[in-house]
């Protein structure tokens, strides 16, 4: 290993939330990188503040407290790089998530080609599409045009066009997207994004320079029509979000400045280390990374190197929630309310959830109405993701391709009491079949590390390896239709100290193997009435598991899973699911 890779280079990070700005510490230790610390400071992007930069020194400062390490002079400024005195740090990165959602009209030429990739593209990021505008839209020139003042948008995304093909409908769009921008005052006018026809990238430049507050180009995302590639444009879209935000707060170019230059989009940084888990676990399945945040929910499918990032702001579990009526319903969200209260109980805290987003449940009925959101969200989330998975990669049924792992991150998850809620929520909102592993970045860590890769790409494997994640359990959910309390497996851990444990389950149960963390164990599974543990109907076959907090864990309650539409029933059983894991 080159020496200069573990003579120091200490890294700070930090992530701006939109409630949560949260700083942690990466340093050198026994010739390894490790996880030193993390301390966390309200986001100061609002009133009285209204400067992300004082949330960020507040996360700075706790953390040099708690560590007892100097991280900032006497006027509170970062030390980059240390001194000799082993204060402050040699470098600094930083991500965020911080801000409402970016009015984008995106623009394309056929909607099921270019206008289809262009959308994907806008998914990837805190973005809100407001118009669609393409070759084959109904409306006249002027009725575009008044739609684009109408909505006055931050962002523009146009793709279109083969790499070498047809410009004339191109530039045509460009001249009425031009008119637009031209219309709008030039404080407020949009900055474009262009991702199509390569050739026409010099004159997009050119053209419009003058007319949006700036402009990128990016490799064609349809360079042929068959062929679709993001990530090139994925990348200078992050860009383009950062050079937004710090139009909305200056602060954010200072950070940027002392990251030397790399600030990145949270949700961009995470799929970055999604898909570097993707190939690092090489298990032959996807890896599903999850993230519950207060502004957006985020879920990132990596397949090998093919990454599949969905941000969704409609489903965060903080402000959001005020619109969460429009996308589901109440008897829908109340299914997987456990207590006896009116529904309208879960609408209120639901709508004070919404105005208070940074506010903690107080009592053990606002836990629960907390978590009932969260596992709704999960349920909404997996849903749409599902729906904008390439064809290769959904399964014919309803289900989640089979993943290992899942990894889960968000303060509703990481705060929750018990280990036993944890999962739960995971378990009941993601409804994972098959085989796999559920773990929680319990640190939220994934986004920093990804941050932290453009200047260190070897402190993030080396953090992965210490152990960043914790491991909650080896999970197998059998996929059976039969009746519950039908016995529709067999299951027989042999430990490798000889000793051994076995079980008969029953549609409709929740089984836990314990298995210390770290041991490892040959699990038999015998499937009945050709249950399917993802094998296959019917098949039989042993797998290797490794212990963690939660052992092994067998879901049995069907997937989807189903609830009596009797309330008593549902309260009933869903009590006795959550007492089964937390005993």
């Amino acid at each position: 290993m080159p020496a200069s890779l573990v003579e120091g280079n200490s890294l700070l990070a930090v992530d701006i939330g939109s409630i949560t700005t949260r700083a942690a510490l990466f340093d050198v230790v026994e010739s390894q990188y490790r996880f030193i610390g993390l301390e966390s400071a309200p986001t100061t992007a609002v009133a009285p503040l209204g400067n992300v930069a004082y949330g960020v020194q507040h996360a700075i400062e706790a953390l040099q407290n708690t560590l007892g390490r100097p991280l900032t002079n006497a006027d509170g400024h970062l030390i980059v790089p240390s001194l000799p005195d082993g204060s402050g740090v040699d470098q600094f990165s930083a991500t965020f998530s911080v801000g409402n959602p970016i009015k984008t009209i995106i623009v394309g030429l056929l909607p099921d080609v270019s206008l289809k990739s262009v959308e994907t593209l806008a998914h990837s990021t805190y973005t809100r599409i407001v118009d669609a505008i393409h070759m084959n839209d109904t409306r006249r020139p002027e009725e575009q045009l008044d739609a684009v003042l109408k909505y006055s948008p931050e962002l523009v995304l146009m793709a279109g066009g083969t790499n070498g093909g047809a410009t004339h409908s191109i530039q045509k769009t460009l001249e009425l997207i031009g008119l637009a921008a031209y219309l709008i005052p030039q404080a407020e006018r949009p900055a474009l994004l262009f991702a199509g026809n390569e050739a026409l990238q010099a004159s997009v430049r050119s053209s419009m320079k003058n007319l949006t507050s700036g402009v990128a180009v990016a490799p064609n995302v349809r360079p042929l029509p068959e062929v679709e590639d993001l990530s090139p444009a994925q990348y200078t879209l992050a860009q383009v979000i950062t050079n937004l935000r710090e139009r909305e707060m200056p602060e954010l170019q200072e950070i940027r400045a002392l990251a030397g230059g790399f600030l990145l989009p949270g949700a961009y940084a995470q799929g970055r280390m999604v898909r570097f888990l993707a190939q690092y676990f090489n298990t032959g399945r996807g890896v599903l990374g999850v993230d519950l945040g207060a502004s957006a929910l985020t879920m990132t499918a990596s397949f090998g190197a093919d990454l599949h990032l969905n941000v969704l702001p409609q489903f965060g579990i903080g402000e959001p929630l005020a619109a969460l009526l429009h996308h589901t319903n109440l008897d829908e969200l109340a299914r997987w309310f456990p207590l006896d209260q009116p529904v309208e109980r879960l609408h209120e805290y639901l709508l004070q959830k919404s105005l208070y987003p940074a506010a903690l449940p107080a009592t053990a009925d606002e836990l629960a109405m907390e978590h009932t959101l969260a596992r709704h969200l999960l349920q909404l989330a997996a849903r749409t993701m599902l729906g904008r998975l390439p064809p290769q990669y959904r399964p014919k049924s309803s289900l989640l391709p089979y993943f290992e792992p899942i990894l889960a991150s968000g303060a509703t998850l990481t705060n929750a009491p018990t280990l036993g809620q944890r999962l739960m929520i995971l378990l009941d909102g993601l409804q994972p079949a098959g085989i796999t592993t559920l773990a929680l970045d319990q640190n939220n860590l994934l986004a920093m590390l990804g941050g932290a890769a453009e200047q260190n790409s070897l402190l993030p494997v080396q953090v992965i390896d210490s152990g960043a994640l914790a491991y909650l359990a080896t999970v197998i959910s059998p996929v059976s239709n039969q009746a519950y309390g039908v016995p529709i497996l067999r299951a027989k851990l042999i430990r490798a100290d000889g000793t051994e444990s076995e079980t008969e389950v029953k549609m409709g149960g929740l089984h836990v193997l314990p298995l210390e963390s770290g041991k490892t164990a040959r699990l038999q599974l015998r499937p009945l009435q050709r249950a399917d543990v993802g094998l296959g109907a019917g098949k039989a076959g042993e797998v290797d598991v490794i212990g963690s907090a939660m052992g092994i864990v067998i879901d049995a309650r069907g997937r989807p899973i189903r609830l009596p539409p009797e309330p008593d029933k549902r309260r009933e059983l869903l009590q006795r699911w959550r007492s089964r894991m937390e005993g």
